[in-house]
Order: structure tokens, then sequence, then C-alpha cells
């Protein structure tokens, strides 16, 4: 079976707007390390790009149900932020800053930045069974991660 040059052309674009978002996503964090605390809390109020959301549910690979629970909003108005260009709430804006620094950990952990995003997706037994990322939710539940990844880090049980 053949592909059309159009179709190619169209495979590649997707394939490049995979890796834009991608590294968007992995810019996100890495650029939020740089940040004090006071300025890590004005974006929060102030509310991270909604462009974001689609990095993250492509980094991780989520769909619609896990990320509207992840980010505490509807489909609806995940998509309408997107669509409007306008930020985030503080609320999602909270939860997006907690998992852009527990995959910056991850990331460190496992020296790459495929390795973390791999770990944070996968269910994990130290975890309950429940993947990393569905953790972020909560502060409580990204102690948790961690715990778990410095743990990995220096080579003891979770």
């Amino acid at each position: 079976m053949t592909v059309s040059a159009a179709e190619s052309r169209s495979i590649r674009k997707k394939d490049e707007s995979r890796s834009v978002e991608i590294a968007a996503f992995w810019d996100f964090t890495s650029e939020r390390e740089k940040l004090g605390e006071s300025e890590l809390l004005r974006q929060s109020k102030e509310g991270v790009s909604s462009s974001l959301i689609v990095a993250v549910r492509i980094v991780f690979g989520l769909k619609e149900p896990g990320l509207t629970t992840l980010l505490n909003a509807s489909a609806s108005t995940l998509e309408r932020r997107i669509r409007e260009k306008k930020p985030l709430d503080s609320v999602a804006s909270e939860r997006l800053d907690r998992i852009a620094a527990v995959s910056h950990l991850a990331e460190e952990v496992f020296e790459s930045r495929e390795g973390a995003a791999q770990w944070m997706s996968r269910p994990n037994k130290a975890l309950g069974g429940i993947s990393p990322i569905m953790l972020c939710e909560t502060e409580i539940g990204a102690k948790q991660v961690r715990r778990v990844l410095h743990a990995l880090e220096w080579g003891g049980a979770a």
C-alpha cells in the first residue's frame, strides 16, 4: 500500500505539530524551575497558556476523562479556552504547575524526557496501581509521586 504525496505531507505535518507541543511542555517544565515562589504564584493566579492543555494531552497520552479530572475542568471549558486562546483559571494553572514540577523531577531521575513521560503515564504498583500523572491532581498525590521518584533516584524502596 503506497501513500500519496499529500498523505505523506499531512503525516509529516502532524508529527511536526506533535513535536512542537511536546517541546512546549518540556520547555515549560524547565522554565518554571528558574522562577521564584512569588513568580510561580503570580503565574498561577494570572493563568498559564491554554496551549499547554494540548501539550499535556500529547506528552502523557491522556484521553478526555483523565484530562478533565486532572485539570478540574469540563471538556467544553478546556476546548473553549484553547479556541479563544485564553489562559487557564488559577486551579487548572496550579495543577499544570504541579504536573510540570513533578515531571521535571521525573526527567532528572530517568535522565530522559521520554522515559519520564512513559513512567508518569503508566500505572505504578508503589502508587496503588495509579499512574503518577493522575496523582498530580492533588498536592498529597504529587507528594507520593515525588517520594517514589526520590526512592528510585537513591536506589531505595519506595
